[in-house]
């Protein structure tokens, strides 16, 4: 029997002046990320109503002043009046927070949106918003202006249509330090949730401008489409990606995976389409199945040597996997959804994914071997690294290795004060090191090539010294042993010359902290310094500009008389300059390196590290024309 959606699955708990009142509590910002999240507010809605099964397309357009438009063709937003409040219900959910279909477990069977938090809250938040509703044969209408009912519903005729259309656009008052939506922040999710609720078409659209960019996303393949599109720039181990789909206990559950020639692992857990950074109970029967699975299958098919057996991160090397639950009722760790605590769901993933790797090791007995195969190397290779390792950790970095007349370590023992800068050449690094505080501020000069990670094994990679510098002067371990709050710095500073050569290294720094120290970067701790480009002179005065147009404009502000020098490296500059302009936290510039999207980060690594040569000179001819200065 269908179950009815009308007024009576409506339930209030409260107003809406708490939205206004701290909006950053309701969407994590002011900034750009809350501006976008209003979006995926209205869309999570268009998308519960698909993952019913009635709606199949959702469309969303940015229009001109930025306004934003979803539409879906689903059953349209209930219109009757509710019994508590006695309006329709469409405005009770808009004008009431918590006051949604989403609560009974049965309007909805799962819900990614923040539990009828969503559209009332987008609608507290914008200049205007505007609702249209074709249900039963009728179309509505009705308009609210900062959260506030400016009209009653409006029955605007007949039609032949079902489905909602909401147009909204945010305060700016709210959001004042961005209100301009990035069309490549919204393509990007909007096609991560095409690939995971397959079959429903996603089209968006930018008319902000003539012939703005147009994209639009289906796939029938769903969570398998996912992986081969982030396995897309490496070279696969088997053509045919590992799928495992069943249901238990309300709860469904996908997997979908795939080996590549690579050394590093990318899992990516979802719950209701939202992702969990720091995994789960979903991810933790995976890994705990991947390992148990193809140990059992490599000693019953004697592919093992006597006593060999996989540890987990050997199972894992070269794994691109996606793991998607569907849950009525998930339980998270945290505020931020950030990792799964529903117990339940470990051992019903468990069971979902033996049946489904068992079944494809045992039908396709030669990309069994292959996998198999790849986490032998791996584990040897672990065995390999061990002695390695060990040579990291030591109580004091300063011990052994040559290594004292590397770093010049600060004063200060509490790494929650301390900066470690990383910079290039001796040269560099000898005016660093007389520039710096040394109080709070340790130096280490890197004077030989970085190994590009992205094209080697962990052995190997403990092999190169300037790595094992590096790992030594974190003091955090490295592979299964990493632990990021033994870190001895909570700043790293990587100080390259801003050249090509310096932009070379730098990109090899973050490959290897991304692949290797992700929690590094996770919790904040990674920075890239902004040495200026040009020092401009007029007798005494001196000035410094970070770009070419500043120092075209502080040139105008100057006579004709006034030197123009341009750093070519960091090397350049007297510990003084170098110190006033890059260090000292009074006046110093330090860029944040966040973790915005971790699978659109490994997918660039991959295509400009990577073996494969086509993707990245695609990439190169494409963005050629927004390179300026790389070298003059």
């Amino acid at each position: 029997m269908e179950n009815i959606y009308d007024s009576s699955n409506i339930q209030i708990l409260e107003g809406l002046e708490a939205v206004k009142k701290r909006p950053g509590m309701f969407i994590g910002s002011t900034g750009p990320r809350g501006l976008h999240h209003l979006v995926w507010e209205i869309i999570d809605n268009s998308v519960d109503e698909a993952l019913a099964g009635y709606a199949s397309s959702i469309d969303i357009r940015i229009l001109d002043g930025e306004i934003i438009e979803v539409t879906d063709d689903g059953r349209g937003i209930p219109v009757d009046n509710h019994p508590k409040t006695n309006l329709p219900a469409v405005e009770t959910i808009l004008t009431t927070l918590h006051a949604g279909g989403k609560f009974d477990n049965k309007t909805y069977k799962v819900s990614g949106g923040l539990h009828g938090v969503g559209a009332s809250v987008v609608n507290a938040l914008s200049e205007w918003f505007e609702v249209e509703i074709h249900r039963d044969g009728v179309e509505y209408y009705q308009r609210y202006e900062q959260g506030v009912t400016q009209c009653q519903l409006e029955n605007r005729g007949k039609t032949d249509k079902t489905g909602t259309r909401i147009t909204f656009k945010a305060d700016t008052s709210v959001f004042k330090e961005c209100s301009v939506y990035d069309y490549e922040t919204l393509r990007v999710r909007i096609q991560q949730m095409a690939f995971l609720n397959k079959g429903i078409t996603f089209r968006l659209s930018d008319q902000r401008q003539n012939d703005g960019p147009s994209d639009t996303y289906h796939y029938d393949g769903g969570v398998k489409e996912y992986v081969e599109f982030l396995n897309k720039n490496k070279e696969v181990l088997h053509e045919a990606v590992i799928f495992a789909e069943g249901e238990s206990e309300d709860i469904q559950v996908e997997v979908a995976m795939q080996y590549n020639n690579g050394f590093s692992q990318n899992i990516f857990p979802f719950t209701n389409n939202i992702h969990n950074p720091e995994g789960g109970t979903h991810d933790e029967g995976f890994r705990m199945t991947l390992t148990r699975v193809l140990n059992n299958y490599g000693k019953n098919n004697q592919l093992f040597k006597k006593d060999e057996s996989l540890l987990g991160d050997d199972t894992r090397e070269g794994l691109t996997a996606i793991i998607s639950v569907k849950h009525p009722d998930p339980q998270f760790e945290g505020q931020t959804k950030g990792k799964l605590g529903s117990t339940e769901v470990r051992k019903i993933v468990a069971g979902i994914l033996s049946e489904g790797l068992e079944r494809f090791l045992l039908e396709n007995p030669q990309p069994a071997k292959i996998i198999i195969e790849k986490a032998l190397l791996a584990s040897r290779a672990r065995l390999a690294a061990k002695k390695a390792r060990e040579a990291t950790r030591r109580k004091s970095p300063l011990d052994g290795l040559g290594f004292a007349s590397k770093l010049a370590d600060c004063r200060e023992k509490d790494p929650s004060k301390a900066e470690l800068y990383i910079v290039e050449g001796d040269s560099a690094g000898g005016s660093a090191k007389q520039g710096r505080d040394s109080g709070f501020q340790a130096i280490l000069p890197l004077r030989g090539k970085v190994l590009n990670v992205e094209k080697a094994r962990l052995d190997k990679i403990l092999a190169n010294k300037e790595i094992l510098s590096m790992i030594t002067a974190f003091g955090t371990g490295i592979g299964d042993e990493f632990n990021v709050d033994l870190s001895r710095y909570h700043k790293v500073v990587i100080m390259t010359d801003a050249d090509v050569d310096g932009a070379h290294i730098r990109t090899l720094l973050l490959t290897f902290l991304f692949r290797y120290m992700r929690p590094l970067i996770e919790r904040g701790y990674v920075y890239i310094a902004q040495p200026p480009l040009y020092k401009l002179q007029q007798g005494k005065y001196v000035d410094y500009a970070f770009t070419e147009a500043e120092m075209e404009e502080k040139q105008k502000a100057l006579s004709k008389r006034a030197q123009t020098q341009r750093y070519k490296g960091l090397g350049e500059m007297n510990p003084d300059q170098l110190w006033e302009t890059t260090m000292n936290p009074t006046n110093r510039t330090l860029l944040k390196v966040t973790m915005e999207d971790a699978m659109d980060a490994d997918h660039v690594f991959s295509m400009l590290m990577g073996d494969d040569v086509e993707p990245r000179r695609d990439f190169i001819q494409k963005n050629a024309a927004y390179a300026k200065n790389l070298d003059i």
